[in-house]
């Protein structure tokens, strides 16, 4: 269905699968839909009571198709262009052209956008006409839509939400004009070419509609309406880029995860914009019944934010003060399952933080949610040092919070002197009620060292409690087998629905040899259950490259290709197709696998390691706009060589220079914007990693 001779980063067919639920998706921060789908989403906007609410379906004033009556022998395409953020719909003949765009603004997050542009190519002096068919109707199953007078043109409907998440909370209401679409648009015998713009505006009042909507009209009367969103995308992807000299489908993997991903996160210029988070399914799904209806997992901070975080430290910010946001509700978490103190994160999140787990087990057992939200900010925090997101912003409320909690759910053990955590459900979901989660309690002891770190960053005095429960929480290792059990009592041999011990090699950095990283691989990987969920594979695939394990590492890699479908790259959560489509947390660890596995990346309290694993077929990697203490680095590395440039410099640099160090050696290279590029061959590596430094 797809041209190898494409452009890697345009997906183009001459027909649309038959699933509808694998149709490219045009998203920004806050708006969402699936190309001819007859709804849309809002950010942050969900009807329903806890276990029963979803993202709230809006009527989608976009759901057009294109068609011409009576054409013989028109040559039909579907594109999606990930550079430009724009779907395409093209019917051609030996006389015209008619193209059809779809696009999510992606600055101005309050607008989406439709053009219908005809173009003779050959003069026949006949009027050529296009049908425009849409199922929509200002009618929703969420919300009490009323109508309201016209504005510039523009049909206006407003409504509220039915129910609130819980009572008393909150009921968002939501406004949307939208230029009315004819039923047909006609090039006239005498024009050569035409183009016809239609405009969606949605928001939360009737100003910032109406403002929207305006500022829409002004640029279409310009003529910037479409190229104002295509200069958004190409600074996004200037700022921000993996290119490879490899295999194609790997290449086109990579562009669909990175627009997808992309799509999610907010603008850098729009300031006040509140960012509600990232939901497995992104925006275009959740309704009820339909990817765990718009729910935010865990699937964002420990899959999605370290991708986004490497590029865009803002964006990745905002992830952070939605999760600030909803501490109150975590709060009211852990007070329900009877802890005084501290705040448990629920497993779904919706708009309030409070648990929305339609299932009660997930919600009560799956707990390790909580220490990866904190790890996500210890990421941050190493990244960025920025100490404002947690003096001032709230940052370090969530952090006591969270260490409190840990604190509260411990259980000392007189016969193994040591602290347990029981009754949990670990990652692997086939397990639950479990005592001693290797992953959970690695997470836990993670999330109160960092917490004691940052207390002494900012000068507070450190609890003599986090210590003590980080030091002596237990985290099951066989002694005999040198390696971990997934928990207390687990025999080798069982069945395990997704990657979970082999977590603790990477993204926890758990300490552990190399022969134990092995066994824990080893161990694992025949058992992982072959149709789990996605990102699984991509795991084992880091951890193979860890060990240099070159073909090992590649047969996991390629086993996530049976997640992604044609023709637009949309991912499927488990390979029999069943589970969440658009699946973000698939691409997610399958963007790790390439960003810190092929490159090594780890980030550490005092440093970025890298030591890079390519596989045979990658002779070339580029990864462009890493960031790290304020600065923006490009790395090239083939098979002799890496290199590494710094494109971007702080405007307030750090009392100590930027360096590259060899670890085994000692050597120290300077680093700056104003210095040419550092390469060194790959050969002296492999003594040892290299880290970039402050």
């Amino acid at each position: 269905m797809t041209d190898g001779k494409e452009d890697p980063a345009v997906f183009t067919t001459t027909c649309l699968p038959s699933d509808q639920r694998l149709l490219a998706t045009v998203t920004n921060a806050y708006l969402g839909t699936r190309v001819y789908r007859d709804i849309l989403h809002v950010n942050g906007v969900y009807n329903g009571a806890v276990g029963d609410t979803h993202r709230a379906d809006v009527p989608s004033p976009l759901s057009v198709r294109m068609t011409v009556p009576g054409a013989d022998s028109l040559a039909e395409t579907f594109s999606l262009n990930t550079q430009t953020g724009t779907f395409s719909h093209v019917l051609q003949s030996t006389s015209y052209t008619a193209t059809h765009q779809i696009y999510a603004h992606h600055s101005l997050v309050h607008l989406m956008a439709f053009s219908i542009t005809i173009r003779r190519s050959a003069h026949t002096g006949q009027p050529i006409t296009v049908e425009l068919r849409t199922p929509f109707v200002p009618k929703s199953q969420d919300l009490d839509l009323y109508q309201g007078l016209d504005f510039q043109g523009a049909h206006y409907v407003y409504g509220t939400t039915l129910v609130p998440e819980v009572e008393g909370g909150p009921r968002p209401t939501v406004h949307m004009l939208w230029t009315p679409v004819p039923q047909a648009l006609t090039l006239c015998g005498e024009e050569w070419e035409q183009s016809w713009e239609f405009l969606t505006a949605v928001a939360e009042s009737e100003e910032e509609v109406k403002r929207s909507y305006s500022e829409g009209l002004a640029l279409i009367a310009s003529g910037s309406l479409y190229s104002s969103h295509t200069r958004a995308w190409d600074a996004l992807w200037r700022g921000c880029c993996i290119d490879l000299d490899g295999p194609l489908p790997l290449r086109q993997a990579l562009y669909g995860c990175l627009y997808y991903l992309l799509s999610a996160i907010p603008p850098r210029d729009n300031p006040g914009f509140l960012f509600h988070g990232i939901s497995p399914g992104g925006l275009s799904n959740g309704t009820r019944g339909e990817d765990y209806w718009g729910h935010v997992f865990w699937d964002q901070d420990t899959w999605v934010f370290p991708n986004i975080l490497l590029f865009y430290p803002e964006a990745a910010r905002a992830i952070l003060e939605y999760r600030i946001r909803m501490l109150e509700g975590a709060l009211r978490n852990a007070e329900e399952q009877g802890y005084k103190q501290g705040a448990k994160f629920p497993w779904e999140s919706a708009a309030t933080g409070q648990e929305v787990c339609p299932e009660d087990i997930y919600g009560a057992q799956e707990i390790h949610i909580t220490g990866d939200v904190l790890m996500a900010f210890e990421q941050y925090y190493y990244t960025t040092q920025d100490q404002k997101l947690f003096r001032e912003d709230g940052g370090w409320k969530l952090v006591v919070a969270v260490a409190q909690y840990w604190c509260s759910r411990m259980v000392w053990s007189e016969e193994e002197q040591c602290y347990h955590i029981r009754g949990v459900m670990p990652p692997d979901e086939y397990h639950y009620q479990v005592d001693n989660s290797a992953y959970t309690n690695a997470l836990a002891r993670r999330s109160l060292r960092f917490a004691a770190d940052i207390a002494q960053d900012l000068l507070i005095p450190v609890p003599e409690e986090w210590v003590e429960c980080a030091n002596k929480v237990k985290v099951p290792f066989d002694m005999e087998k040198k390696y971990h059990p997934e928990y207390d009592g687990y025999s080798p041999g069982e069945r395990v629905k997704q990657a979970d011990v082999v977590l603790l090699g990477f993204p926890l950095m758990h300490p552990m040899s190399p022969e134990v990283r092995r066994n824990d691989l080893e161990t694992y990987e025949p058992v992982t259950e072959l149709n789990g969920p996605a990102m699984t594979w991509s795991m084992f695939a880091v951890g193979w490259l860890e060990l240099k394990e070159m073909q090992r590492a590649q047969s996991q890699l390629n086993k996530c290709f049976s997640n992604i479908t044609e023709p637009f790259k949309i991912w499927v959560e488990n390979s029999d197709g069943s589970g969440a489509v658009n699946f973000l947390t698939g691409m997610g660890g399958f963007l790790q696998a390439v960003l810190f596995g092929y490159t090594g990346f780890r980030i550490t309290k005092t440093s970025l390691l890298f030591n890079p694993s390519c596989p045979d077929d990658v002779h070339k990697l580029k990864v462009t706009g890493v960031s790290y203490l304020g600065n923006k680095l490009k790395f090239t590395i083939t098979k002799e060589e890496i290199r590494i440039k710094v494109t971007e410099s702080p405007l307030d640099p750090p009392a100590l220079p930027l360096e590259a160090v060899l670890e085994e050696s000692g050597q120290r290279f300077p680093l700056g914007e104003d210095r040419p590029p550092l390469s060194w061959p790959r050969n002296q590596l492999r003594g040892g990693d290299s880290a970039v430094l402050p």
